[in-house]
């Protein structure tokens, strides 16, 4: 088998997930890994999909976008190639990042990291509270490369909280059961 990688961005509601796997089952696909959600009325996903050996990324692209077509998704499908290298192995971490709302947070936590070699692996972001006293919300699952100290990592995190004005926690990740 292949494998290909699938997006459709688009304004949320009912039957965009429905409507996406049955192309996908029509196709003789396997839907392997998946990321969904929502985000302030628009409804993004992600997906990695076992194809046949001979399925044309081109085609199956075309056949979402007709079948979802009137859901108005940007549908995407490019092939992935099966030898790259995976990511990076190492210790599962989580690191949570809360404090007042102000543009670069992202930006600089991610710069923050990728100096220490740690790798993202998925990260969520929120404002949260009310208008007049946003909080902003940021949650990462990152790797901690192997001879990367934890703590060496956490004393980063705490200096860039107190220079953006925000908390930076992190701690060993738990097992997630899917």
């Amino acid at each position: 088998m292949a494998h290909v990688a699938v997006t459709a961005i688009g304004t949320d509601r009912p039957g965009i997930v429905a409507a996406v796997t049955k192309v996908l089952v029509d196709h003789d696909c396997n839907l392997e890994d998946s990321s969904m959600t929502v985000l302030r009325g628009h409804f993004a996903m992600m997906l990695v999909v076992a194809t046949p050996d001979d399925t044309d990324a081109a085609r199956l692209e075309s056949a979402l976008a007709a079948a979802t077509e009137s859901l108005e998704l940007v549908v995407t499908v490019r092939t992935i190639d099966d030898a790259a290298p995976a990511s990076p192995q190492g210790e599962e971490w989580a690191v949570a990042v809360y404090g007042a709302d102000r543009p670069g947070i992202v930006h600089a936590v991610a710069e923050g990291l990728a100096r220490l070699e740690v790798n993202i692996v998925d990260l969520s972001t929120r404002v949260l509270g009310d208008l007049d006293r946003p909080v902003y919300a940021m949650l990462l699952d990152v790797t901690l490369p192997v001879g990367v100290d934890s703590g060496e990592v956490g004393r980063a995190l705490d200096a860039l909280g107190g220079e953006l004005g925000v908390e930076c926690t992190m701690h060993p990740a738990e097992a997630d059961i899917l």
